[in-house]
């Protein structure tokens, strides 16, 4: 039976057979469990517990790729025509450029193929077995199909395992699953077709006992495990590129071949004018030199690593570079409940006691907050029937709170913590409690029975408290509380119909009853408790939303991103998440569960994903599909998740996001950000910067392009006209590598428009060059091409001085750019709005880069090294001023193109 397993341990749904059955099927002593030598058999034939890891690139081979990009060869071409031109220095300064661009990939991106090792590093535990008839600590790297493993309060479950004892056991799969709440465990055969959050008789790889006891046999181990299952998926996803860097590569490869195109079309006609092919060789270096944009890359680079220290102010770490542009034209955001857009914390928010529906404020386990009746603060001396039901809330508990440092936890169960919290908001404590009514004996819940019931020794006539489900409570009762306290005949219908309203707002609710004892009594049994109990109450918790995520996701959808919530929580949960955060604007939205998407084409899922907004019961592998669905829509897809479930989805998503704090090693090494405060807002502020970043690429594409664009203009048309050359090629890497880098990198840290967050997303086919940009580019390029070639021949024709002409037409471009560069920013915007008294952000930079210019183009044009290198003149007063007033016309230009040809 064992060989005929290798082949189905991934195939057989182990959930549908019974316990006996799978014993069977191992053929292993649930008493003894395996031998030391079957063991060992079954090691050699199934392999070691853990998972494997992708093997990875070298380091080299990493590093290398990163000069893998169109614009990089352009430079790299760049300073290969410089050493060529033996320009050493300046060879040396683009090479320079190349490879810090190269190194500052490499560092960001070297972790971004680690996930697969977190995951095993995550799952490694030790565990307690039955060998020989004898139990065992093994690490869980040793274990083997068919042993027996003990869980109890505290483990993490070391393998994939079909239970087959369970005492109360209850069972945190929210890493793997989604599920907020533990889950209770039984031994019941299941549906084949039951999904993974609702296989109530497994308990899954990483998951952790948090109450009761159990036996399991594990029937997957390492790569077939549901985490296994999961780290396959992640090793076929892939990281797609960005809309920024397909925009970048497809702009690349085009100036690529316009580059080699003129520079071929140079070299022709030189020769066909008869020049001799010499100095038309040097004129086709020289056309190519120019219309190479040298800094852009180093400016692309400069303008994300801006984007990603900003980032890191606000709580958002950037672990790829184009991650920062990404999520500025990001279309929809897919993100998973639990401790994203919730707190993560059960908390009570409604109690029904006594006939009245009292509200309680305050989220989290902290005990802060207040409980009222219909917005009025309660006197707990004066609403007896509350009090009963608080206190039965705190003294049937085996939870309690602790803080650390500002932070409170629950050590336990999540719920039996939320009655905890809420105990402590109307002044009661563990502590005054026990004190007065100490326990005798306690009745552990059991999920056969949905209650738990606690004694408490009360002088002459002992207390009974009991907590539980609402079917098993209220049939169990014959009076209620009513407001003074007193007891009265039972109206199940009116507290059923309250039960109804609580958990269509998605919260989970338990009722709570009381009986008194004999004096005598010492222990419990259910027999004690079968009839004559008292109604107390109920309390009604749900893990409650973000208030920052409810308006960070109404900035979002009025920036035009849809936000998509994908849970492992139930659909009526979900629905009133969903309501509550403004991602579903009815209570009858659609929704779909992980069951009906199972059953979807893909063709169908990709209209599903259209149409719905939530996503209940997803089992891991859909939360992948739905992403995909999404990309296949044309949807740039953000991701956010904590646990090991999210991973895969996070790594095929075009951003994926993790959350710092409770995220998993797992799903912050899949992700491209990761936020450090598991805050949804800061998703808000990171698309802010996003847009920001695109913005600021798009204006130093404006700024640089001209320029290269009015040089190489410069070259051809001095070629066709057989005149001396306005700008030689020194002089052009010179404008490029320094003026235009000096006066473009301030851009990089232009704050962001008002309105930046009022525009609908970037269409994804949008091109890098736009008819806009386009407009103004060919427009600048011919102003500057109007200033270079005007300024040379004029100077030329009055002095007969090339060289003081050609410095004068080079620093009379530097004067133009320096307008065009207050016109292009945000400066003048700025000063307008501080001249009307309103505030808006001042890009100081463009100064520090205007005044950066002055200084190297003075040193330029003066300094007499400078003057031998670069074969410039030195300029007198009325020269450099005249120089500044043949660029002054840059800014009318650039005052039409904001009107005609806005940036956007």
């Amino acid at each position: 039976m064992v060989e005929t397993l290798t082949k189905q341990t991934r195939k057989d749904q182990w959930h549908h057979l019974s316990a006996k059955e799978v014993v069977q099927a191992w053929e292993t002593d649930p008493e003894t469990g395996l031998s030391t030598q079957a063991a060992k058999e079954r090691r050699d034939r199934f392999g070691a517990n853990e998972l494997t890891a992708q093997k990875g690139q070298s380091a080299w081979v990493r590093f290398l790729q990163q000069f893998n990009q169109p614009l990089l060869y352009i430079l790299l071409a760049a300073g290969t025509v410089t050493a060529f031109l033996h320009e050493w220095l300046d060879a040396i300064v683009i090479f320079g450029v190349t490879i810090l661009n190269a190194v500052i990939g490499f560092i960001q991106e070297s972790k971004a193929e680690n996930a697969i090792a977190a995951l095993a590093e995550s799952v490694t535990t030790e565990a307690t077995i039955l060998r020989d008839g004898q139990k065992q600590l093994v690490s869980s790297g040793e274990l083997v199909p068919g042993d027996v493993v003990l869980l109890s309060s505290g483990d993490k479950v070391p393998a994939d395992l079909r239970l087959i004892e369970v005492f109360d056991l209850q069972i945190d799969e929210s890493g793997l699953t989604g599920e907020s709440v533990p889950v209770e465990k039984n031994l019941t055969p299941l549906p084949p077709e039951m999904p993974l959050a609702e296989r109530s008789n497994m308990a899954y790889t990483g998951s952790l006992v948090t109450f009761g006891r159990g036996l399991g046999l594990v029937v997957a181990t390492g790569e077939q495990t549901e985490t296994g299952h999961l780290s396959q998926m992640m090793q076929q996803s892939h990281s797609l590129t960005t809309p920024l860097t397909r925009k970048i590569d497809r702009f690349g490869k085009t100036l690529l071949y316009v580059v080699l195109a003129l520079a071929a079309f140079t070299f022709a006609v030189g020769v066909a004018q008869g020049l001799a092919w010499v100095e038309v060789f040097k004129a086709a270096v020289a056309l190519a030199v120019s219309a190479i944009p040298e800094g852009l890359p180093a400016i692309l680079t400069v303008t994300l690593a801006i984007g990603v220290s900003q980032m890191a102010k606000h709580h958002a770490i950037i672990r790829k570079l184009p991650a920062v542009e990404t999520l500025g034209s990001t279309t929809v955001i897919c993100s998973d409940k639990t401790g994203t857009l919730t707190e993560n914390q059960m908390t009570v928010q409604e109690i029904y006691a006594g006939g009245k529906l009292y509200q309680v404020s305050g989220g989290g386990y902290a005990p802060e907050g207040a409980i009222t009746v219909n917005g009025h603060s309660i006197d707990l001396t004066k609403t007896p029937a509350l009090s009963e039901c608080l206190q039965a809330g705190l003294l049937c508990n085996d939870s309690h709170l602790e803080q650390q440092e500002n932070t409170w936890t629950v050590v336990g169960s999540p719920t039996e913590g939320a009655l905890v919290t809420a105990a402590h908001k109307a002044g009661l404590t563990p502590a005054s409690l026990e004190e007065t009514l100490p326990r005798r004996a306690t009745l552990p819940f059991e999920s056969q029975f949905q209650y738990m019931a606690t004694l408490h020794d009360r002088g002459s006539q002992p207390l009974i408290y009991v907590k539980g489900s609402i079917e098993a409570i209220l049939k169990r009762c014959h009076q209620m509380l009513d407001a003074t306290g007193n007891p009265t005949a039972l109206d199940a219908t009116a507290i059923e119909q309250r039960v109804d309203r609580m958990a269509n707002q998605g919260l989970r609710v338990l009722a709570l009853a009381r009986k008194t004892a004999a004096r005598s009594k010492s222990s419990l049994d259910h027999t004690d408790i079968q009839q004559d109990l008292i109604f107390l109450g109920l309390q009604g918790m749900i893990d409650p939303p973000r208030p920052e995520a409810i308006q960070a996701i109404r900035s979002c959808q009025s920036a035009g991103i849809q936000v998509k919530m994908i849970t492992g929580d139930h659909a009526k949960t979900a629905a009133a998440i969903a309501q509550r955060m403004g991602i579903n604007q009815t209570a009858d939205a659609l929704i779909f569960t992980g069951r009906e998407l199972a059953e979807m084409s893909e063709t169908e899922l990709a209209t599903a994903v259209a149409q719905s907004h939530v996503f209940a019961r997803v089992a891991p592998e859909q939360k992948l599909r739905l992403v995909k669905a999404l990309q296949s829509n044309g949807e740039i897809v953000a991701m956010t998740g904590d646990g090991v479930n999210d991973a895969p989805a996070l790594k095929q998503a075009d951003i994926g996001t993790a959350m710092g704090i409770t995220g998993t090693e797992v799903s912050k090494e899949a992700a491209d950000m990761i936020l450090t405060d598991d805050n949804f807002a800061s998703i808000e502020r990171a698309v802010e910067e996003g847009r920001t970043v695109y913005k600021n690429l798009l204006r130093a594409i404006a700024f640089i392009l001209p320029v290269n664009g009015g040089e190489s203009m410069t070259i051809l048309i001095a070629v066709m006209l057989a005149t001396p050359l306005p700008i030689l090629p020194v002089q052009i890497l010179w404008l490029n590598m320094v003026g235009s880098i000096a006066l473009s990198v301030p851009l990089a840290f232009e704050p962001p428009s008002p309105d930046v967050m009022q525009d609908p997303p970037r269409p994804t086919n949008e091109p890098l060059l736009s008819r806009r940009l386009i407009t103004r580019i060919l427009a600048v390029s011919l102003f500057n091409w109007i200033v270079i070639f005007g300024t040379f021949e004029w100077i030329v024709r009055t002095t007969g001085n090339e060289a003081l002409a050609r410095t004068m037409a080079i620093q009379a471009l530097v004067a133009a750019e320096a307008f065009y560069l207050l016109s292009i920013s945000r400066f003048f915007p700025a000063v307008i709005a501080k001249l009307r008294g309103q505030t808006e952000p001042f890009g100081y930079t463009v100064l520090l880069g205007i005044g950066a210019a002055f200084i190297f183009q003075t040193l330029f044009s003066q300094w007499s090294v400078m003057n031998q290198l670069f074969d410039t003149a030195a300029l007198n007063i009325s020269q450099a001023l005249l120089c500044i007033a043949i660029g002054l016309p840059m800014i009318g230009l650039a005052t039409l193109l904001r009107r005609f040809a806005p940036l956007k």
